[in-house]
C-alpha cells in the first residue's frame, strides 16, 4: 500500500523552511531525513517519528500514539501516530517538534567518506 500523500504534504509544509531536508522512499513509505538522519516519515496512513528513547513511554500514552513495530519487534525511540493523534496543526507540530528536538542528538546512520 502506498503512503498517504495528504499527510506527506502536511509534513512537507511543516518542514519547508528547514535546510538539509531530504525525502527518501523506504519501508514502503516516505521518510524525511534531516541533517542526514531519519527524522519523520509516513507509513501507510500513520506518521512515524524518531524521538528520544527516554521519552518513549510518555509518548505512547498520548492519544493515537503507539510503538513502531514495523518488523514485528518493538522499536524504542520510534513511534507511529494515527490520524486521531494528529488531526490539528498543533497536534502535528507537537510530534514533529519531538522528532526535530531529538534529531540534534541522534546519530546518523550515513557512512562518512574518509
Amino acid at each position: 500500500m502506498a503512503y498517504n500523500e495528504n499527510l506527506a504534504n502536511r509534513v512537507r509544509e511543516r518542514l519547508v523552511n528547514l535546510q538539509n531536508i531530504e525525502e527518501k522512499e523506504m519501508m514502503g513509505g516516505l521518510v524525511f531525513m534531516y541533517n542526514d538522519k531519519m527524522c519523520v516519515g509516513i507509513i501507510k496512513d500513520e506518521l512515524m517519528c524518531r524521538i528520544d528513547p527516554d521519552f518513549h513511554e510518555t509518548a505512547v500514552e498520548k492519544l493515537g500514539c503507539r510503538t513502531m513495530d514495523f518488523t514485528k519487534r518493538p522499536m524504542k525511540g520510534y513511534i507511529l501516530i494515527e490520524d486521531v493523534g494528529m488531526r490539528t496543526l498543533k497536534d502535528l507540530d507537537y510530534w514533529i517538534n519531538l522528532a526535530l528536538d531529538f534529531n540534534k542528538k541522534a546519530k546518523s546512520s550515513k557512512k562518512k567518506k574518509q
